[in-house]
């Protein structure tokens, strides 16, 4: 995006521009529409700006700026390799770790009210069967995620194994003191009685503002993927119980069109996230779990590195966890870097 396809104005101006009187979002949109890159209408309600990009939309707590020196801060950041969406938040931060707060759709985002979190996460095993989940807590890992993907075309006997495996997590976590979090099926894992749950930022998204009311009301300690400034500050407007970074480095895990974070964006979330962080994406080695604890994380997903044998690898994934928080945290750069690649 260039700069100049940056709108940033009033309601007034916007409304003028795009010749349409209706409210932000709807007036956003038809400035878009008529090719606007990416739109922001200061104040459009008392103490929040909306925000119309190609990656995000919504309400975004304000700053004190007003908008010709937020429309510089704003295309100063995409001149320096941020899309639009994170651009806009680096401009509303007074401070370097200073976050705004976004909203997932037209519903004002909620402060965030951040309880103290039970215990450490520490070494984070992602497993896909509860077979495989028994094997990492017998060789002592306390928190775990189950993870097992939707098929294209889920049949019965298939929701019939989903509910067994999730079943048989529950009880296996539950006798080990272990902190459990099922990936994506959360209301089948609420019905279940788990206590916790893991949802990406699309599949938050696609509930609406109903059904993230109802995961609200429904108590479950929640884990939230994160991968930009705008992803991070949707996110913290959940209170979740963390919010994972990631990928911290190259990652065949998953197809995604983000660069990686380095630990220098995995030590900046650490400082501005406010809830509890953990390190996720290329986590191979015990040396890179020490690297990643050195930046402050809480904890530190381990996919594939635990190997056949957990009882024989994980020792040494926790001696370097210890000795990565035992560290000084190198100094690093107070800002972060772009997270997508500019053109994406």
């Amino acid at each position: 995006m260039k700069e100049r396809d940056l709108q940033v104005c009033s309601l007034r101006e916007a409304q003028h521009r795009a010749g349409h009187d209706g409210g932000a979002p709807a007036v956003a949109a038809a400035l878009r529409a008529q090719g606007a890159g990416a739109v922001c209408i200061v104040d459009a309600r008392p103490g929040l700006d909306w925000i119309e990009t190609p990656h995000a939309r919504g309400w975004l707590t304000a700053s004190v700026l007003a908008p010709e020196a937020l429309a510089a801060a704003a295309r100063a950041a995409v001149g320096r390799g941020f899309v639009a969406a994170d651009a806009l938040i680096v401009a509303r931060m007074d401070a370097p770790d200073t976050l705004p707060l976004l909203s997932w759709g037209e519903e004002a985002p909620d402060t965030p009210r951040f309880a103290p979190p039970p215990r450490r996460l520490d070494l984070y095993a992602i497993v896909d069967s509860a077979r495989r989940l028994r094997q990492v807590l017998d060789a002592g890992v306390r928190t775990v995620q189950l993870r097992i993907k939707t098929p294209s075309a889920p049949d019965a006997a298939w929701q019939e194994m989903l509910r067994d495996e999730v079943q048989q997590a529950i009880a296996a976590s539950e006798r080990a003191g272990a902190e459990l979090f099922v990936n994506d099926h959360w209301r089948l894992a609420r019905d279940l009685g788990a206590r916790g749950v893991h949802l990406g930022q699309e599949d938050l998204l696609a509930l609406g503002e109903a059904g993230r009311r109802e995961l609200r009301a429904s108590g479950l300690a929640l884990g939230i993927s994160s991968h930009s400034l705008w992803e991070l500050a949707r996110a913290r407007t959940f209170s979740p119980r963390y919010i994972a970074c990631g990928p911290v480095w190259p990652t065949l895990t998953k197809d995604m069109p983000w660069l990686p974070q380095g630990l220098d964006n995995l030590a900046w979330w650490c400082r501005a996230a406010g809830a509890p962080v953990t390190a996720i994406g290329g986590i191979l080695q015990p040396g890179e779990v020490e690297q990643a604890a050195s930046t402050g994380t809480d904890g530190v997903c381990i996919v594939r590195g635990l190997g056949e044998d957990p009882r024989a690898t994980l020792p040494a994934f926790e001696a370097a966890l210890a000795a990565g928080r035992a560290r000084r945290p190198a100094d690093l750069p107070p800002w972060p870097h772009p997270s997508l690649p500019a053109g994406a």
